[in-house]
């Protein structure tokens, strides 16, 4: 019997990580989109290379987002836009003196 139930557990556990998981792309992109947008406003010689990429990626993750048809699709849209993040972070943090 509580084999029954941690298996149980275990599957709706699975269950409610899939469909939150779908729901994360749009905040990813939009996190993304907000920090470039914070990034962009003092560029440099330094973070321009940055600011570059992640607006690359950024535009990769819409694209995978709007044309995609399996979790794995939109997976690969929240690992870019992550990436996209990371990069325009990254470039923020070498703004501040």
């Amino acid at each position: 019997m509580t084999k029954l139930v941690a298996v149980m557990v275990m599957v709706v556990v699975v269950v409610l990580t899939g469909a939150a998981w779908g729901f994360n792309g749009p905040v990813v992109i939009k996190q993304a989109e907000d920090m470039l947008k914070k990034a962009e406003a003092k560029p440099n010689a330094d973070t321009k290379p940055l600011i570059d990429e992640s607006k690359k990626y950024l535009a990769e993750a819409r694209a995978h987002h709007e044309n995609a048809k399996t979790k794995r699709d939109h997976g690969d849209a929240v690992r870019k836009a992550k990436f996209a993040l990371a990069l325009a972070e990254e470039a923020v943090t070498l703004q501040t003196p």
